[in-house]
C-alpha cells in the first residue's frame, strides 16, 4: 500500500520504540492495525458499490466493446473459439452429418491410393535399377579388354 520493504518498517519500529516507549508501543500497533482494517474494509465496500452501480448502468456491455475495440485480436480469437465450440455439434442428416458418415470409406480409399502409389514407385525404381544395371554391364564390357586366344 505505502510501498514499504522490510528496512524502512524496521526503521520505523525503532523509532516508534524509541519514542513511544516499550509499554505502549503494543497498545499503538494494536490501534494502527484496527484502523488499517477498518480502511481495507471501507474500501473493498466502496469498491463494491461502484462495480455495483456500473452493471445497474450496463457500463460492462460499454467496457466490453471498448475492450473488443482495443485488442480486436482477442475479440477475433474469442469468436473463433465460440465458433470452433459449434463444430463439434452437427445434425447427422445434414451435408456434414453425411460426409462423417462416408469418414470411414474414405479413409479405406486413402489406403488404398497410398497403396497403389507405393506400388508405382516399387515399380518405377526396380525398372530403372534394372536398366542401370544393363548400363553397367554395358560399360564393364566396353572396359574390359577383350581375351587374345592363345594357342
Amino acid at each position: 500500500m505505502f510501498d514499504l520493504g522490510w528496512t524502512e518498517m524496521l526503521v520505523i519500529g525503532i523509532v516508534a520504540l524509541i519514542v513511544i516507549g516499550p509499554k505502549d508501543l503494543p497498545v499503538m500497533f494494536r490501534t494502527l492495525g484496527q484502523f488499517v482494517g477498518k480502511a481495507k474494509g471501507m474500501a473493498r465496500e466502496f469498491s463494491r458499490a461502484m462495480n455495483d452501480a456500473a452493471a445497474d448502468s450496463g457500463v460492462s456491455d460499454v467496457t466490453k466493446s471498448l475492450k473488443a475495440a482495443v485488442n480486436p485480436v482477442n475479440s477475433a480469437m474469442d469468436s473463433v473459439k465460440s465458433a470452433a465450440s459449434d463444430l463439434g455439434k452437427f445434425d447427422p442428416d445434414s451435408e456434414t452429418g453425411k460426409l462423417a458418415a462416408d469418414k470411414a470409406e474414405r479413409a479405406q480409399n486413402a489406403k488404398k491410393i497410398q497403396a497403389a502409389t507405393a506400388r508405382a514407385a516399387a515399380d518405377r525404381k526396380l525398372k530403372e535399377a534394372q536398366e542401370a544395371q544393363a548400363r553397367a554391364s554395358e560399360l564393364e564390357a566396353a572396359v574390359t579388354p577383350p581375351e587374345k586366344n592363345e594357342t
